[in-house]
């Protein structure tokens, strides 16, 4: 099992940016290539960007690339995502995710999920 939180949501302007955090407790982080996902109300959960075991690859959603950076730290077993000239489209919940291989962009593709951060952004 791998636990996964979340953080770093909130309220902000378009225009702005929002770092989120995801950090990861049980099995062993690194073996996990890591994913972020969104969801709007009343809308499916979608894939944003995913990251490798080691950070050397990374492939993101169009509506994101450009604007938002996946990384991580396996040192301190956290994933992050910078999200600059956020849009008002862009507000959803954000979830983190752990998969077990890379590449995928399903929500079936991941096995472990964290609870979810709220990024909202005002016009």
């Amino acid at each position: 099992q791998v636990q996964l939180v979340e953080s770093g949501g909130g309220l902000v302007q378009a225009g702005g940016s929002l770092r989120l955090s995801c950090a990861a407790s049980g099995r062993t982080f690194i073996n996990y290539p890591m994913g972020w996902f969104r969801q709007a109300q009343g809308k499916e959960r979608e894939f944003v960007a995913t990251i490798n075991w080691n950070g050397g690859r990374t492939y993101y959603a169009d509506s994101v690339k450009g604007r938002f950076t996946i990384s991580r730290d396996n040192a301190k077993n956290t994933v992050y995502l910078q999200m600059n000239s956020l849009k008002p489209e862009d507000t959803a919940a954000y979830y983190c995710a752990a998969a077990r291989s890379f590449g995928g962009v399903a929500p079936k593709d991941y096995a472990y999920w964290g609870q979810g951060t709220q990024v909202t952004v005002s016009s």
